[in-house]
Order: C-alpha cells, then structure tokens, then sequence
C-alpha cells in the first residue's frame, strides 16, 4: 500500500478556485493510477477524477467535467486537482485515493485512502 495526505482545501466563494494536492510514498510505482473522491454531508463518497501514473489517461465524473483538471507530478509523487468555477453543491471533503490495477469510478476499485481535506463553497 501507499500513504496519502492531501491539503489545500479551504473556504472559497462560488465562482473561486482551489487546488488540491495529494502527496504519496510507500509502494507508489507498483499503482495504476490516483483518483480523486468527496464525500458531502448526509451522502455517499463519489467519484471526481482519476489519472494514470504513466501516460494521460484522465477520467471525471459529469458533475465536474470543464471545472476540475487533474494532474499528477511523478518526479514528486504527487496528485493534483484543480478546482475552478466552484459551485456550493462542490463542499464536501475530498480524498484521494490509490488505485492498484485500473482506474475506477468505484470505491471498490482503490485500496489507499488519504484522511480528506475540507472544501467548503459558500454562495
């Protein structure tokens, strides 16, 4: 497994833009791909973007397609998510996550989680 930690969640006003980071050590060549999630109040953790280690391959949910890039720096093992355009219905706290054969919308499909970071949107 790998270790994570996000940061750089915070308050921003609807409209605004954040940027997460996701810092990973551990076994981090032997993972497919990181993925980024959220979990809002009263709801289930959702899927927001994935990105392969090696190569481009990026994946996002409908809900953030346009607003949110994903990038990842692999000299730093480092995940990234750029928020812009940030709606209120955006807060939740948000994880990443480590993805050991393929990118995956599902929970299921990630074995190392970070401990999430607070996003919080006001309008």
């Amino acid at each position: 497994q790998v270790q994570l930690v996000e940061s750089g969640g915070g308050l921003v006003q609807a409209g605004g833009s954040l940027r997460l980071s996701c810092a990973a050590s551990g076994r981090t060549f032997s993972y497919y791909g990181m993925g980024w999630f959220r979990r809002a109040p009263g709801k289930e953790r959702e899927f927001v973007a994935a990105i392969r280690w090696g190569g481009s391959s990026t994946d996002y949910a409908d809900s953030v397609k346009g607003r949110f890039t994903i990038s990842r720096d692999t000299a730093k093992n480092t995940v990234y998510l750029q928020m812009n355009s940030l709606k209120p219905e955006d807060t939740a706290v948000y994880y990443c996550a480590a993805a050991p054969i393929f990118l995956s919308r599902r929970v299921s499909g990630y074995d190392s989680w970070g401990q999430g970071t607070q996003v919080t949107v006001s309008s």
